[in-house]
């Protein structure tokens, strides 16, 4: 099947701040039609993005839609709006998601519902509603998810954060394996420790043995030295979008710098 030409329309959820609000910037100068999405909370910062993509992309367009991913009726709304305003959706990124620390004998249902229902509900559901259209469209289309290089190998307290993840993995193979007769890729990618508000948060939660700061300890691990930036994950996800990535599907790959090797 020869490739298709570069997809137009993208949904970015989690996109006001952080990787996704890079993922949604890079997709925007890669010439795509960008749906910004993240919680009502957020809405100051979802327009700051729209306003710096109108910027960058002044042939384009934008549009923020308010979701709580782990809601189907938000969901299946974000997708129906981008269908009305863009007459349909060729990239879904899946990129919201939560994390928190707790050593395994202290994790509570609570802590772990809410873990999975952003980290896993969510992407299946930004998943399944971003498949019906592409499917319906007949014209093939790129599915992204969040996962983490917590995903590929389990650490201590991070049992609920990293369970999660490695759901993600499953789910986007299994995607891959259904919706591959449609057209449709499914892929994923696999931060390290990477410069973001969320790492930052987790850093005052976590308690290492040794009482040293846990980022200094990632940085040290990695084979660069260093933490990464959000522009870097968002350069690789620019390329799962793209045409370039037509002949991919059911990978997760990892960004983190030389900690994890496959």
């Amino acid at each position: 099947m020869p490739p298709k030409s570069q997809p137009k329309t993208a949904i970015v959820t989690g996109a006001a701040q952080g990787i996704g609000r890079a993922i949604a910037i890079q997709l925007a100068r890669d010439g795509f039609d960008v749906v910004i999405s993240d919680l009502a909370s957020k809405q100051d910062l979802m327009n700051a993005v729209a306003e710096e993509i109108l910027l960058i992309n002044t042939e384009g367009q934008t549009l923020v839609v308010p979701a709580d991913v782990s809601s189907e009726t938000d969901v299946n709304n974000l997708v129906a709006k981008t269908k009305d305003v863009f007459g349909g959706l060729d990239v879904m990124v899946a990129n919201a998601g939560i994390c928190s620390s707790s050593p395994i004998l202290d994790v509570t249902v609570e802590e772990w519902d809410n873990i999975f229902s952003i980290n896993v509900r969510g992407v299946l559901l930004c998943y399944q509603a971003a498949a019906r259209l592409m499917i319906q469209q007949k014209r093939g289309g790129r599915i992204i998810g969040a996962s983490s290089i917590a995903g590929k190998k389990g650490g201590g307290n991070l049992s609920a954060y990293s369970a999660s993840k490695f759901a993600v993995r499953s789910l986007t193979q299994s995607a891959a394996c259904e919706w591959g007769a449609h057209g449709i890729t499914v892929n994923a990618y696999a931060p390290g420790t990477i410069e973001t508000p969320m790492l930052h948060d987790a850093e005052a939660t976590m308690i290492t043995p040794s009482g040293a700061s846990h980022i200094g300890q990632l940085k040290a691990s990695t084979a660069l030295g260093r933490t990464g930036q959000p522009e870097e994950i968002a350069n690789f996800v620019a390329m799962l979008a793209s045409e370039k990535s037509g002949y991919m599907t059911g990978q997760t790959i990892t960004i983190d710098g030389g900690i994890w090797f496959d």
